[in-house]
């Protein structure tokens, strides 16, 4: 039976199935088994030998297999002993916890699962890693100046696209169909964040209520690139992806789940680490003599906690990390609910062991780290305490700019702290002012077009009685809730988006943009699409004509903002991060009437408009003056006296439907008309006697 397959001594380094040209080495992490055995299947599944790996070094087990080559399948069976909160279970097959692929997407079935588990459970592949042709793409290596962060759904950004070949849609290759790069091309953007691509499994819950976890946050084998997205061989398909986003100056930042697994807590399955060492593997309640292992710590809302305070599982967090960057090429990682990958004694630790590893290590302290900085358990919200290395989603950046636009009184000084990098929260000389990560929406939320749309969530078709999801979206539906054919509502709207995109893209800090935002994405009210792996959640390309609109607005304002010094990476006198500067920018408020702004002022409650003076206020350097009115009325600004031998020029109005500025408005007279819910953007610009060039604005 165990032929052509040899079992033959090996090592314990490096974990996971070892590939060289005669066969493979095996070795797992096992400290209280008793025997752990390897199963080889063929590819229809069909087991074709056993081995029980006689080799052992204190926790780790080990054994190498000659005649086993690439795309080998094989899983692992686990004896051992009865103990408070061991889970030893020879009748469930294992999947490795360092797979670097899976023989099929993993899915749960209750029937499949009882007694033997092998039927159910999707099979680790051994993987060459040398047999892919990189093409000499190299990394573009984009500075935080430049950095604008993209956020896509893999299946969902091109299930629907026209352009994709059907066999490609919603797979790692149609993420880099030449129709689909050439759009992020044209938007501007610098890194597409993805949300997870490693393999997961949904929800039994979802299973029973005929739905899934689409967006990929439970995850099995933190390694393996996902083959549901795969048409072949998801693990050459995403680094295709890679290498083509790289081709295009594209970065590629992964979403990894390191907080939880899809097993869930008390009786929820065995189907990789619980199988392995449940005892270690995760955190536990703590009882009156030591671990309550019937009670799994659950910080993360989800059944388990991941256990990174663990050695060895901070180990298996560390080798997965690098083998993405080193082995797949990826750019940078976006961590959810990193507090909870950060709990020493379930207590976070911004010094602790994680954030030392990775800051020392040559390798993952180079690459983009992104940090959501909170989880659900005990001082859970972290905002701001990451180490400086670190970027962090800023919900304060969100919930001001939403509450600002939609005209809530007394945000003004808040909205003005958000625009500046919110200094707040990450203070100047110790933390970068790209250290915010900007949103106005995530994947977990309103959509831009429901945020002006919308008051209320609408997640029926969720089967949870519209209960799950955000009620607070500080969102506003501007006169109808949903879909109008009312000009004045839809006007508005579209206006109110140009106001939130124009603020995020002039906004210090990192920008994130939610992909579809720019082409009018609706979920048609539904605030927490996690489950909907359907037309809810997947991109139209279907543009109406003031989605082709806010397109080419969402263009201009990146150019605009990736050629602005000011705008792309301010540096301020008094901010010593970088140390001396040969360049300095200064910033200055107003109040329309044109003088500068009092305490009295920012204070009170009805405040909603004001101009930002920014840049190079001695005349040599870039200066801009950017009009905020969110109020309902139109008003006049004073502008600030621009330097000698300069004027202003108007360069944006969100109150357009294209968002250039009208004309006439009195520059020369330091005057100009913000329209009531509106930005508008002027340069300073070398002072000239003729009129302005035609075709700089559009006539009114």
């Amino acid at each position: 039976m165990n032929e052509p397959f040899t079992l033959k001594p090996g090592s314990e380094a490096p974990l996971g199935a070892s590939l060289d040209s005669k066969g493979c080495n095996f070795a797992v992490w096992a400290p209280e088994a008793t025997a752990v055995i390897l199963c080889l299947y063929d590819g229809a599944e069909q087991e074709l030998a056993r081995f029980s790996l006689k080799e052992r070094k204190g926790q780790y087990w080990f054994g190498y297999v000659a005649g086993v080559k690439a795309g080998q399948a094989y899983g692992y069976r686990l004896q051992g002993p009865t103990l408070p909160g061991g889970l030893f279970d020879e009748h469930k097959l294992l999947l490795d916890p360092y797979a670097k692929a899976l023989s099929r997407p993993l899915e749960w079935d209750a029937k499949a699962y009882a007694g033997d588990s092998a039927a159910m459970m999707s099979k680790s592949l051994v993987v060459d890693e040398t047999a892919f042709d990189w093409q000499d793409s190299r990394r573009p290596g984009h500075n935080d100046c430049q950095s604008i962060f993209y956020e896509a759904h893999i299946k969902g950004f091109t299930q629907l696209h026209p352009e994709v070949p059907e066999a490609w849609r919603g797979k790692y290759l149609g993420f880099c169909h030449p129709a689909v790069i050439g759009h992020l091309q044209s938007l501007g953007i610098t890194a597409v964040q993805l949300l997870p691509v490693a393999s997961f499994m949904s929800e039994p819950r979802l299973e029973d209520l005929g739905l899934a976890n689409y967006w990929g946050y439970n995850p099995v084998c933190f390694m393996a690139p996902d083959p549901r997205y795969g048409v072949a061989d998801a693990v050459q398909e995403f680094k295709t992806l890679v290498r083509e986003l790289h081709k295009a100056g594209i970065e590629v930042i992964l979403d990894v789940v390191y907080n939880h697994t899809a097993e869930g807590g008390q009786g929820g399955p065995l189907l990789c680490y619980k199988g392995f060492d449940n005892r270690n593997y995760y955190m536990f309640e703590n009882g009156a003599h030591g671990p309550d292992y019937g009670r799994y710590v659950n910080v993360t809302g989800c059944g388990n906690s991941f256990n990174v305070d663990h050695p060895n599982v901070l180990r298996l967090v560390m080798d997965s990390l690098r083998y993405w960057v080193e082995q797949m090429q990826v750019d940078g990682f976006r961590f959810d609910l990193a507090v909870t990958v950060a709990r020493e004694g379930n207590e976070f630790d911004p010094w602790g062991a994680f954030f030392k590893a990775v800051l020392q290590d040559p390798v993952l302290s180079q690459v983009k780290l992104v940090a959501e900085p909170w989880d659900i358990g005990p001082f859970g919200y972290r905002l701001g305490q990451f180490p400086s290395n670190w970027k962090e989603t800023n919900d304060r950046y969100r919930d001001t700019v939403r509450s600002f636009w939609r005209g809530d009184t007394g945000r003004m000084a808040d909205f003005a702290t958000r625009l500046l990098g919110s200094r707040d929260i990450f203070p100047k000389s110790y933390r970068s002012i790209h250290s915010s990560v900007n949103f106005i929406t995530y994947h977990d939320g309103f959509t831009l077009e429901d945020l002006v749309s919308y008051e209320q969530r609408h997640n029926h078709a969720n089967a949870e009685d519209n209960r799950d999801g955000h009620g607070h979206n500080l969102s506003a539906n501007n006169g109808v809730e949903g879909p109008t054919a009312e000009r004045r509502i839809s006007h508005k709207r579209q206006q109110q988006k140009r106001n939130l995109l124009a603020t995020l893209l002039l906004s210090q800090g990192t920008p994130h943009l939610l992909a579809g935002d720019e082409l009018g994405r609706t979920q048609m009210g539904n605030n927490n699409a996690y489950c909907q792996d359907n037309r809810i959640s997947w991109l139209s390309w279907e543009l109406r004509e003031e989605d082709e609109r806010l397109l080419e607005f969402v263009r201009q304002m990146i150019s605009l903002r990736r050629s602005s010094s000011v705008f792309s990476g301010l540096k301020l006198v008094d901010d010593h991060y970088l140390g001396p500067q040969r360049e300095s920018h200064h910033v200055d408020w107003y109040h329309p009437d044109g003088r500068l702004l009092t305490d009295a002022d920012w204070n009170t409650p009805v405040s909603q408009v004001f101009v930002m003076d920014i840049g190079d206020l001695s005349g040599e350097g870039e200066r801009w003056a950017v009009l905020f009115n969110a109020s309902d009325y139109d008003i006049h600004f004073r502008l600030p006296a621009p330097s000698d031998g300069r004027q202003w020029e108007q360069v944006v109005d969100t109150a357009a439907s294209d968002g250039l500025p009208f004309l006439p408005d009195d520059i020369r007279r330091q005057v100009a008309l913000g329209r009531a819910h509106s930005i508008k953007l002027l340069r300073q610009v070398v002072e000239s006697p003729a009129e302005p060039a035609a075709g700089a604005a559009k006539p009114q």
